[in-house]
C-alpha cells in the first residue's frame, strides 16, 4: 500500500540551475533576513529569508538556490561551529557522554511515537511512516525510505515541513527558558562574528586551511561530510591554540540567508492542496518529536547537571545546519549541540535500514491500523 499523498512533488533534490531563480531567491532572502534583523527575530535571516522565498514558491514565483552554493556557506558553517571547540572545553568532554549516549534512546522513542502517530492517525504505510518520522537527514531518509518502498515525495515533503517548524518555533519557544536574558544579546551584526577588519592575514589563512576539510571528509563518506570535515579542522586548530579566528559575521548571516533559502525553495511547484495536507501530519508530528525532546532533556538535565537549553537544541528534531545556526543565533554551546547532532546523523545512518527491517519482521501489517 501507498502513502495517502500521491499528488505529484518534483524532485526535490536535483535541480538545474536556474540564474534568474537565484537571483529572486537571494534578494527575497536577503530582504526577509533584514527585516527580521531589524525587528530583531531570532535567527533573523535564516527565518526571514526561508519565510519570503516560502510565500514566493507557494505564490508560483521560481527561486533556485545552487547546492554548491550551499555547500560552500555550509563549510563556512563548519569552520564557525569548530572554533566553537576551546581548550577550556576539553575538561567538560567527560560529562557529554551521557548525553550523547541518551542520544540513542531518543531516536528510538521518538522514531516509535512519530511512526505510531503517523500510522495510527495519517494512515501512512510502513515504509514512509518510519522514514518520514526517524529524524534523520533529509536526504538521508528520503533516498533509504525510497530504496525500501516507501513513498518518497511524502518522506522528503514530511522531513521539509517538520525542520521549517522546528525553525520557526525553537528560537521563540527557547526564549521563555529560565535564565534566557534576551536583553544581554548583542542585536547587530557583530553578534554573529567579527566585522571582516577586526580579522588578521593569519586569521583568513587558517580559515581558507579549514575549507580542505569538506573534499578531505567527503573522500572518506564521513555523514555530513560538508560540515563536518571543516568543523574538525577548525576545532584542532582552536584546541590547539593555532587561532582563534572565527568567520566574519557577514559571512555567518549570508550562511543563514542561503540555507533558509534552500528550506523555502523545497517547496516550489509542490500544489497548495498537498501542503494543507500535509502542514497538519508534519505539525502532529513536529509536536510529538518535540514531546520526546523535552522529556528527555529534563531527564538528563536532573541525571547530569547539563544546561536544559543545550540540551534542548542537541535533542531537537531539526537538522545539524539549521540545529547549529539556532545554537549560535541564541549563545548556547554550539560544540555541544553540533557533536550530539552528528552523532544522531550517523546513528540512524548506520543503523536505520537494519531496525527497519527488524520492524517489519515482527509482523507489522502493511495496511494502516483502524482509527
Amino acid at each position: 500500500m501507498t502513502s495517502p499523498v500521491t499528488d505529484p512533488v518534483p524532485n526535490l533534490h536535483h535541480r538545474r540551475t536556474d540564474w534568474s531563480g537565484f537571483i529572486t531567491a537571494m534578494v527575497l532572502g536577503t530582504a526577509g533576513g533584514f527585516v527580521c534583523f531589524k525587528l530583531h527575530v531570532p535567527l533573523a535571516f535564516m527565518i526571514g529569508a526561508m519565510l519570503a522565498t516560502t510565500i514566493a514558491a507557494l505564490a508560483g514565483v521560481r527561486t533556485m538556490v545552487p547546492p554548491s552554493l550551499r555547500d560552500g556557506l555550509v563549510i563556512v558553517l563548519g569552520i564557525m561551529l569548530g572554533s566553537s571547540f576551546t581548550p577550556a572545553l576539553l575538561g567538560h568532554l567527560a560529562e557529554w557522554s551521557v548525553s550523547l549516549g541518551f542520544m540513542a534512546v531518543y531516536i528510538v522513542i521518538g522514531a516509535a511515537a512519530g511512526t505510531f502517530y503517523l500510522r495510527r492517525f495519517a494512515r501512512y504505510d510502513p515504509a514512509t511512516a518510519y522514514f518520514t518520522a526517524m529524524p534523520g537527514g533529509f536526504t538521508e531518509m528520503v533516498m533509504m525510505g525510497g530504496a525500501l518502498g516507501g513513498d518518497d515525495r511524502s518522506i522528503a515533503l514530511g522531513h521539509s515541513l517538520r525542520i521549517m517548524l522546528v525553525v520557526m518555533s525553537v528560537p521563540f519557544a527557547f526564549q521563555a527558558l529560565p535564565g534566557y536574558d534576551a536583553a544581554g544579546r548583542d542585536w547587530s551584526l557583530h553578534g554573529l562574528g567579527p566585522y571582516p577588519w577586526e580579522l588578521t592575514i593569519a586569521d583568513y589563512a587558517m580559515i581558507m586551511v579549514c575549507f580542505v576539510g569538506a573534499p578531505g571528509a567527503q573522500k572518506l563518506r564521513i555523514p555530513a561530510g560538508v560540515l563536518v570535515g571543516p568543523m574538525l579542522l577548525s576545532a584542532v586548530l582552536h584546541l590547539t591554540g593555532l587561532t582563534a579566528a572565527k568567520p566574519p559575521g557577514l559571512l555567518v548571516a549570508a550562511a543563514q540567508v542561503v540555507i533558509g533559502a534552500s528550506i523555502g525553495g523545497r517547496f516550489q511547484h509542490v500544489p497548495l492542496m498537498l501542503i494543507a495536507r500535509t502542514a497538519g501530519v508534519a505539525a502532529g508530528l513536529t509536536m510529538v518529536l518535540l514531546l520526546v525532546t523535552l522529556g528527555l532533556s529534563l531527564l538528563v538535565h536532573f541525571l547530569t547537571g547539563l544546561s536544559l537549553a543545550a540540551l534542548i537544541l542537541a535533542y531537537a528534531p531539526g537538522g545539524l545546519a539549521e540545529m547549529s545556526l539556532v545554537a549560535l543565533a541564541l549563545h548556547v554551546d554550539a560544540a555541544f549541540v553540533a557533536t550530539h547532532h552528528i552523532v544522531r546523523i550517523v546513528l540512524i545512518i548506520l543503523l536505520a535500514p537494519a531496525a527497519y527491517h527488524l520492524w517489519r519482521r515482527w509482523g507489522v501489517r502493511d495496511a494502516p491500523p483502524a482509527t
